[in-house]
């Protein structure tokens, strides 16, 4: 039995391609055995668990985020980590190790290139992060979904090849309705505090404007699906109320069926990360976009950008 590791984590940019590699390796080869490998600090703990797939956690910290300081600490736990990596390698008889960089990333592709194991890379942002960018010279293939994401690798080893989406993103024509605009606001799988708080107030300024603008006592006819993140949605519903939209907004703190929530949308306000990015083309929805204007290289605006 093949033994296929796939190595990141954190977020749901690099979570959910994650899962979408490992569902094409087990549907081409049903008996390869996938082993995801993250940290306990991001959502793959919560994500890959209520799936029932494989996977194991090292104890790694980020290299970026919390300055010199942090990035040292960071290296450090990484060197520390680099025997327990090697260990995990060699018990799993791991043959080819792909990494979507994040925590866990570094150490496990590092580990499988001491022993000889093919390693790759997949990088869904236009610019490389951290730790592909550090292991860009060591592995046999680098995937891109941008082409500006090539220009810092070697060009033998680049396959141009788009982000890997679940099967559940299917494009879904769109087809006008009659009676209440749909709008769906994602602020990426751990929620976005600026969204949360801007936007209920938009959104009661455009009824608003609407209203007066129509001479209806309603205003815009419109439905909210508003994704908050882990325990904000309390404080988000608030506002919705506060601001005379309870009845038209549905906060929630996670969506775990985000094709069907897309596929239902007229219009989505998201961050600009590369697996929303992705996943808006892939069923086809019309969208504003709002980066993130801390993402590490400003990746989120030049994704949005070269979308």
């Amino acid at each position: 039995m093949v033994t296929v590791l796939i190595a990141g984590g954190g977020t749901g940019g690099h979570v959910f391609p994650m899962i979408a590699v490992g569902d094409a390796v087990r549907a081409a080869a049903p008996d390869a055995r996938v082993v995801y490998v993250g940290t306990a600090r991001g959502i793959e703990v919560r994500v890959m668990g209520e799936r029932g797939d494989s996977l194991e956690l090292l104890n790694v910290l980020p290299l970026r985020g919390g300055g010199l300081s942090g990035f040292v600490r960071g290296a450090a736990r990484a060197g520390r980590v680099l025997p327990e990596a090697r260990r995990l390698v060699e018990r799993l008889d791991a043959r080819v190790v792909l990494s979507l960089g994040g925590y866990a990333g570094g150490p496990v592709s590092l580990a499988a290139r001491s022993l000889g194991v093919p390693v790759a890379i997949l990088e869904p942002n236009s610019v490389l992060g951290l730790s592909n960018r550090l292991l860009s010279p060591l592995v046999d293939r680098a995937y891109v979904a941008f082409p500006e994401a090539t220009r810092a690798l070697r060009p033998s080893s680049v396959r141009l090849f788009g982000v890997p989406l679940r099967r559940a993103f299917a494009r879904a024509p769109y087809a006008p309705r009659e009676g209440k605009l749909s709008l769906l606001v994602l602020g990426g799988s751990q929620g976005a505090l600026a969204l949360n708080d801007i936007l209920p107030r938009a959104i009661a300024q455009i009824a608003q404007i609407a209203q007066i603008a129509q001479g209806r006592e309603r205003g815009i006819d419109l439905d909210v699906v508003h994704q908050t993140g882990r325990d904000r949605e309390a404080a988000v519903r608030s506002l919705y109320a506060e601001l005379g939209l309870a009845e038209r907004a549905r906060v929630v703190p996670f969506i775990d069926d985000v094709a069907e929530a897309l596929a239902a949308a007229d219009v989505v306000i998201a961050r600009a990360g590369a697996s929303t990015l992705a996943e808006l083309c892939a069923v086809g929805r019309p969208s504003i976009l709002i980066p993130y204007p801390f993402a590490a290289d400003d990746h989120q605006l030049k994704n949005a950008q070269s979308l």
